[in-house]
């Protein structure tokens, strides 16, 4: 099996974890707790891509607009549609990241880290300056990574654990009286 076989047949698993995730940020109003790493706040926004079927009869779905305004991508998980890649923001103490994250490779996109006392002063001559700067903006994306994999690592632990089957009756409960299709 070839690295693209496998990426299309596991792709499955970020699709679910986004679900999961998704559903999770609307749960205890946008706070989750990772075990070891504490709480954090997570909300989707603005964008959303769908996408039902495989090759030359693939469907996609794409869904912009508030919070709020996210019904057509809950009538599009109902319909069967998987949900392939969403704009994320997640708060951490008093840090906001905000992201893309596509669900089949695990790919972050349009990462945009946190405002730093460092990345808000104006191009500095100091090369000392530009390095400590460097290292903070490298330091802001580790934490994300850290952070999501906490996330994803949560979902793991639930997906092949015992509690998946209610885990997945409240996540389709959720879906179901999201928005009924008439």
């Amino acid at each position: 099996m070839d690295l693209v076989d496998l990426i299309a047949e596991k792709r499955f698993v970020g699709q679910e974890f986004l679900t999961w995730l998704w559903w999770k940020s609307e749960e205890r109003g946008g706070s989750i707790e990772i075990p070891g790493y504490g709480d954090i706040a997570v909300a989707f926004e603005k964008h959303m891509l769908l996408e039902y079927g495989e090759g030359e009869s693939s469907e996609k779905l794409i869904c912009t607009g508030l919070q709020t305004e996210l019904q057509e991508a809950r009538t599009g998980l109902q319909m069967g549609k998987k949900l392939e890649q969403a704009r994320i923001k997640i708060t951490k103490s008093d840090q906001e990241y905000n992201f893309t994250l596509a669900a089949a490779l695990m790919e972050f996109r349009n990462v945009k880290l946190p405002k730093t006392d460092g990345t808000e002063t104006e191009e500095s001559a100091n090369p000392e300056e530009v390095e400590g700067m460097i290292l903070e903006r490298i330091y802001l994306f580790e934490e994300l990574i850290r952070t999501v994999n906490g996330l994803f690592r949560l979902f793991l632990e639930i997906r092949i654990g015992s509690e998946w089957r209610e885990e997945l009756q409240r996540i389709q409960s959720w879906v179901a009286k999201a928005n009924p299709i008439v």
